[in-house]
């Protein structure tokens, strides 16, 4: 990684580590765009090792306010997801899988910009977790669909929920790659590399989540990802 490569992803993945803890969504939805244009070799490993910190802080914070309910059947969902998201990585070439991040990334930000709201439920929670075992294992993007289903719970409660399900699917889709050896040493360095800036900005959000003003952002996130979800796809 160049130094100047290592300042780019460190910064975007400060601000992303600083929105994510605010709003509970947005990490991925902004590095994985970023790094499918500039080191997409680094997906998906490198981004699910980066949210493990980030959600594990997030859903202690506010652990009182986690859906268990909603949790133990998105992590359900989740699993089974997990092995469609490793085949459908093993199956694509380096331009697929750019084509696959692009597209994930457009569709699940519209999908949270436009889908109409529905109340969270076993069916929904079961679905949610399956299609965000997909795209997570594939591409590391796996929060619109979370969002969605708590669109309409407080904050406290889609950020703690979010987090612990995604830190519980992160783990699962992690040792499944492992076990396919789709794991490698300079995804791990990286990884490391930008930490710092994952708990830098996890930290900073930890001042201002009770008082930032949500709605703008999450507009700002989700138009950024479909930006370069796009640029993704034609490039």
């Amino acid at each position: 990684m160049t130094l100047s490569l290592f300042a780019i992803l460190s910064a975007v993945t400060l601000v992303s580590a600083f929105i994510q803890g605010a709003l509970g969504i947005g990490f991925a939805l902004i590095v994985a765009p970023v790094v499918g244009i500039l080191q997409p070799d680094l997906l998906p490993v490198t981004l699910l090792l980066l949210m493990l910190p980030l959600n594990l802080h997030v859903a202690w914070r506010e652990r009182s306010a986690v859906d268990w309910s909603g949790a133990k059947w998105i992590s359900l969902g989740r699993f089974a997801g997990t092995f469609a998201g490793v085949w459908l990585l093993a199956a694509l070439s380096s331009q697929q899988l750019d084509l696959a991040v692009g597209w994930f990334t457009v569709i699940a930000a519209a999908a949270a910009l436009f889908a109409p709201p529905f109340a969270p439920g076993r069916p929904s929670a079961l679905g949610v977790g399956l299609f965000t075992g997909v795209t997570e294992t594939a591409t590391g993007i796996g929060g619109p669909p979370l969002a969605l289903l708590y669109q309409h719970a407080k904050g406290p409660i889609l950020r703690a929920t979010v987090a612990v399900c995604f830190f519980v699917g992160e783990i699962m889709s992690l040792v499944i790659l492992a076990i396919a050896g789709r794991i490698g040493a300079d995804q791990l360095l990286a990884a490391l590399y930008l930490a710092p800036a994952v708990l830098l900005g996890s930290a900073l959000s930890r001042l201002t989540h009770d008082h930032i003003r949500g709605r703008g952002l999450r507009l700002g996130v989700l138009t950024f990802a479909l930006a370069s979800g796009a640029f993704l796809i034609v490039r």
